[in-house]
């Protein structure tokens, strides 16, 4: 009630669930590494740690009925308009993390990083 009372003119007051922590977001990206380092092949090739993310996050994504919106893009390529894990919740960013790592687990994958 304070900030509401004391907020300049024009600002506005948000009240949300905290944001994923610097911890989860390592933890994301090792595991993306770790994913990408194993050789494992997806579409008939090997991807990198950021293909990973994109792929992980819009699974995550589809698996937790949030969904997904694959559009032409600009140069009539096909592009994921995927959720930005920077502005996940702490219990989204851990559920991606659960997600990622039930992946790994079903590919026989193991976590290289502690």
């Amino acid at each position: 009630m304070h900030a509401v009372k004391n907020a300049p003119e024009g600002n506005k007051v948000v009240i949300s669930e905290q944001t994923r922590s610097g911890e989860q977001n390592a933890i994301f990206h090792a595991l993306c590494g770790d994913i990408a380092k194993s050789g494992i092949e997806w579409m008939g090739k090997r991807r990198s740690a950021d293909e990973w993310k994109v792929l992980l996050v819009s699974g995550h994504s589809v698996a937790t009925k949030h969904g997904a919106d694959i559009v032409p893009g600009l140069e009539g390529e096909f592009v994921n308009l995927r959720e930005s894990t920077a502005a996940m919740s702490k219990s989204r960013g851990s559920s991606l993390i659960e997600y990622t790592m039930a992946f790994m687990a079903n590919h026989e994958l193991e976590r290289a990083t502690a």
